[in-house]
């Protein structure tokens, strides 16, 4: 039996800043951005939007296209949590109009939880094919002003309907995971920004990488270049897929193919987070929806290779098989469509909405409506969230 991804949908805010628009403020050349990370736009979160209407947005094309039957299970992967205690599964779940026969629950393991979920999700409907589980993936990536890590902020939702007889991609049972205690990036419960060794981070992004690897490969037995039609990695921003593919070759002693053919594994995966910035969570999930949406080819009956790292760390390889008639079950035209209508920002508006963000103080508070998907935060009152649809 097969269990997989059914349905795939992505979101990201309507707002977004122009890396070179930073760049010029922060006085480095563009390129630094563009060409030595890889990243040419950043989403920006205006005030009355969060990781629940961003899930919640990215959710409900999915679901007015595949109904709500027989879903029983809802996991939100996020590390921007938006309470202490209850899941931000549990607000979707109202917003959604899902089940009330329906465990709602968050998962957090820095980028890697949405993995995690999808996990989970896949063992309940083996265990149940008849039922079919929900997977959110939501994250608001922030650092402070004028940190290294400031050009790689972003913000998305990707949303997910797990169940048997997918119609996307089936995963393979075969993962290869890896972990170890360590604090190359984490953010305090006092913080909203985060705090990062980039060097390690990226060091222990590589080396989990070929742990995962070597032991997917013992599990699977299967090839890098054979056995897998493209790669998604997990983008922190782009330019790691390169290294990253270029490390796996390394170690399995294979020549490094030409740039054509290196684009061609890698380039599709990679066009929507250079216009979202990284998206923590849903990043290697948002990198399956580019790749699905933008592969020059028909992609039926091939393998894709998927790595997830998240830091702290954990990191899982994995794999899956696009379905035969796929792109009928995609949403190519709205992906598109979101991401050329988003709204440039000046600097310094991107700086206005940074240093706003959501008020901690306890008072109530009403947040004036911005362009945006069919849900929002409209304020806060006694300490209450008050979501709602537009």
């Amino acid at each position: 039996m097969k269990i997989g991804i059914d349905l795939i949908s992505f979101h990201t805010p309507s707002y977004v800043l122009d890396l070179r628009t930073l760049a010029e403020k922060r006085g480095v050349d563009p390129d630094k951005f563009v060409i030595g990370i890889g990243q040419e736009r950043m989403a920006v979160v205006p005030p009355d939007q969060d990781i629940v209407t961003l899930a919640a947005n990215a959710a409900l094309p999915l679901l007015d296209k595949a109904g709500r039957d027989n879903i029983e299970l809802v996991i939100f992967a996020t590390e921007s949590g938006v309470d202490q205690s209850k899941a931000a599964a549990c607000f979707c779940q109202g917003l959604l109009q899902l089940p009330s026969a329906c465990r709602c629950i968050e998962v957090k393991e820095a980028c890697y939880g949405a993995t995690a979920s999808l996990r989970m999700a896949a063992a309940m409907v083996a265990a149940r094919p008849h039922t079919r589980a929900l997977v959110l993936a939501a994250d608001i990536a922030r650092y402070d002003l004028a940190s290294p890590g400031e050009p790689t902020q972003g913000a998305g939702a990707v949303a997910m309907l797990v169940s048997a007889h997918p119609r996307v991609l089936a995963l393979d049972p075969e993962t290869g995971f890896y972990t170890e205690d360590i604090m190359d990036f984490w953010r305090p419960n006092y913080r909203d920004e985060a705090l990062v060794d980039g060097k390690y981070s990226t060091r222990m992004y590589l080396t989990t990488l070929l742990e995962a690897w070597k032991n997917y490969k013992a599990a699977s037995g299967r090839a890098l270049l054979a056995d897998h039609a493209h790669f998604c990695f997990h983008l922190p921003f782009t330019k790691i897929a390169y290294k990253s593919f270029e490390r796996l070759c390394k170690a399995e002693g294979v020549p490094l193919p030409s740039k054509e053919e290196l684009d061609r594994l890698l380039e599709p995966a990679l066009l929507y987070n250079r216009q979202t910035g990284n998206t923590y969570a849903a990043c290697v999930y948002e990198a399956l929806a580019s790749l699905l949406d933008n592969a020059p080819g028909q992609l039926d009956h091939q393998r894709i290779g998927l790595f997830s790292y998240g830091s702290g760390c954990m990191a899982e390889f994995f794999s899956g098989v696009v379905q035969k008639g796929y792109r009928q079950h995609l949403f190519t035209d709205a992906h598109r469509a979101m991401l050329d209508s988003r709204t440039p920002v000046t600097y310094r508006q991107y700086e206005d909405i940074f240093n706003y963000g959501v008020p901690k103080d306890g008072a109530d508070h009403v947040f004036a409506p911005y362009r945006g998907g069919p849900f929002r935060l409209a304020g806060i009152k006694d300490h209450k969230r008050r979501y709602e649809a537009k």
